[in-house]
Formats: C-alpha cells, structure tokens, sequence
C-alpha cells in the first residue's frame, strides 16, 4: 500500500544552492515529510581562515527555518577523499582527465549521503539535479530535465536501479528561470545566489596551482604532431587536455590558425599540439569505455549491438552511436560521425531519446588514420 505524503519522509540533499532549496520547499508544500542535510565534503578553509561551506551552511539553515523543516550537517569529507578525490588524482597521474562529479553523485550523493537517509527512516532522498525519474512496470528509469539547458542526466548516468527507486528530483521537470521565481516568491535567501561552477574541492581557485600542491608538475617537450617540429615546452601533461586551444603558449605561429593539443606521449613526457581544428589528428572513429551500467540493471548488449545516442562531453548535442561488447567485459563504441577531441577519463553517457541509458568511462580512443582527411568526413 503506497503511503500518503504526510507519511513519507523525504531527505534533502542541500548545497545552499537556489536548486535544492525550492526542491525543499516544493516537497513541505505537497505535504511530505522533509528532512534537510548539508553535506561537507571537502574542507575549503583558505589562508585567511574563511570557509565558503561555512556560508552555505548558512544559508541552508535560513532556507530550513524559512520553509520550516529541521536540518543537519553531516561531515563526509573522509569518504570524499577515499572514493572522488583519490581517484581525482589517481586519473591526472595517469595522463587523463577524470570526471569527478560522476563518481561523487555515485559514491557520496547516491552512496554514503542515501545510507544516511535511510538510517534517518527516509522514504527517499531528493536533490536539486534537473532530471526525472519514472516508473514503468517495475523499472525505474532516468529521463533528462525538461530543462535541456539545464538537464545533468550527463553526471547522473552511473545511478543503479535501486538508487533511482530511492531519488526523486523535484524540479526536473522545471526550466531555471521558474525556480528562480518561485524561490524569490517564497522569499528563500538563496534566490538570486549564483550558481556555483566547476568542481567543488577546486572552486575559484587556479586549477594548475591547486593540482600542483598534489602532483609534482614535470615539464616537458612541446611537438608539433604533423611536422615533428618542436614547439616549446609545456609546463607539465596533467595541465593539458585534449583538444585544448587556451595556454599552449604557442598562437601566432605558423599559418596563425589556433593550435590545439593533439595527442599524450606519458612514456616520453611529450605533448603533441596541432595547427587547425580541422586536422585529422584531432578526430576520432570510435572509442572503447570501460564500466559500463545501465540505469535498467539489466546488460542492455547481450542480444549483441545496440545503436542510440550520446554524449562525450556536457552540454553537448547528441551524437549517433552503435554499442558493441568486448571479450573483457567493455564496449566498443563506433561514432556515426567521427568525433573532435574526445578525452580519455570522461564519461560517454548513452540515450535513447529522453531516456538517460547509461554510461561509463572512456578508456582508449580510436584515431582517424594520419592522412586520411578525405575519408575523415572532416573536410
């Protein structure tokens, strides 16, 4: 027997965000039982001794009081730092550029941060994601935000059936502005907050002098990959990624067309830049990634190939693709069209029109073949 609103109880994940507070305020006001939780994962005091979670711990507070429902902090900062940021800086060792909002919606939001709420006697956990989640038959599946600006099924995609059971997503099916007025509406202190961006164990601070107080930088040689021709040097591999065009240090040589990293030798510590984003170098066929879920739980590949779309990258339109399982357990994916600067360590999510799929973590990349501008389909 499904229980009534007033009977179920509904923690809220709250960042001190515009987002989460009108997902709070929408669930007190269909009757629900709220609960609102500000997790800390990730101890950002600065020199001066200020914390910017100190803030939004804050505001969460006069946004719980404002809408009337208790609130805690939970400290999660050590499962952070064991499950996102090690593998953060387990991934830039490696040569790559990991995704770590994936793990930590994953790992903490949907892991660490859910068990909580249960041990709270929640019904549910909600967030202030824009996505949707459905039932149909028994199955639970993930749907992008109406929001298409907006929609984050991209970092969601790794969420499993039981997890999706367990989350709603209150404002998914609203577009940004709306929750904006309705926050200011309600006269919530969140409502003209700007939205916080990047990762949050980053935040405003200069990415290469915060993962330079982490990993030693190693400088190395700059190659022009179509001529072979040195071009400088670089201040270190894990600063680059690939298809990058910003702080090579090198514009105005050559034709003057921008140049962009092309390709990682980790071996040698050499960074390969190109000049022309239309280079062959710089586009792909296909990939193959590596832990792969799908968000039904079941192996959506074992009737043999399955031909959708996806996204290598956020906010990026859809590209066609066919899904292809391999002998050690991952999947091929082959490009419709091939693909500019798809980077290894990023998530490849999968779609079948709203339906988020699933996805998983791109491990190798399969070059168009140097001199085949023609049959690239680039020109």
């Amino acid at each position: 027997m499904n229980k009534s609103p007033q009977e179920t109880r509904v923690v809220v994940g709250m960042s001190g965000g515009v987002d989460s507070s009108v997902t709070a305020l929408l669930l007190k006001e269909q009757g629900y039982d709220v609960i609102g939780i500000f997790m800390k994962n990730w101890d950002d005091t600065d020199e001066f001794g200020h914390c910017t979670a100190e803030d939004d711990a804050e505001d969460v507070r006069r946004v719980c009081e404002k809408i009337g429902i208790p609130y805690y902090t939970v400290n999660f900062e050590k499962e952070y730092f064991d499950k996102v940021f090690s593998y953060f800086l387990d991934e830039y060792k490696r040569g790559r550029t990991p995704n770590p909002d994936v793990m930590c919606n994953r790992e903490i939001k949907f892991g660490e941060f859910l068990n909580k709420a249960l041990d709270l006697g929640a019904d549910y956990v909600a967030t202030g994601h824009y996505a949707r989640v459905t039932e149909e038959n028994g199955e639970f599946k993930l749907l992008r935000g109406v929001d298409n600006n907006k929609d984050q099924t991209y970092f969601l995609n790794a969420l499993n059936p039981y997890q999706l059971s367990k989350t709603m997503f209150p404002i998914g099916h609203l577009p940004k502005p709306e929750v904006r007025r309705i926050a200011e509406e309600a006269g919530l202190a969140t409502a003209r907050k700007k939205d916080s961006t990047g990762v949050c164990f980053i935040g405003e601070r200069n990415f290469r002098e915060f993962l330079s107080g982490y990993l030693p930088a190693k400088s190395g040689e700059m190659v022009d990959i179509a001529t072979g021709e040195s071009k400088g040097r670089h201040d270190g591999l894990m600063y680059y990624t690939f298809g990058q065009r910003q702080g090579l240090g090198i514009g105005g040589s050559g034709n003057g067309e921008p140049w962009f990293v092309a390709d990682k030798d980790l071996e040698n510590n050499i960074l390969y830049v190109v000049q022309g984003d239309k280079h062959p170098s710089l586009y792909s066929t296909g990939l193959v990634a590596s832990g792969v879920t799908f968000a039904s739980g079941r192996d959506e590949l074992a009737n043999g190939s399955l031909t959708c779309t996806a996204k290598f990258r956020y906010r990026q339109p859809d590209q066609g693709v066919t899904l292809t399982r391999l002998e050690d357990g991952s999947v091929h994916v082959a490009f419709a069209e091939n693909q500019k600067a798809i980077t290894p360590g990023q998530a490849v999510v999968f779609y079948d029109g709203e339906t988020c799929l699933g996805g998983g973590t791109i491990e190798t990349v399969e070059k168009v073949p140097y001199g085949a501008t023609e049959q690239a389909g680039i020109f």
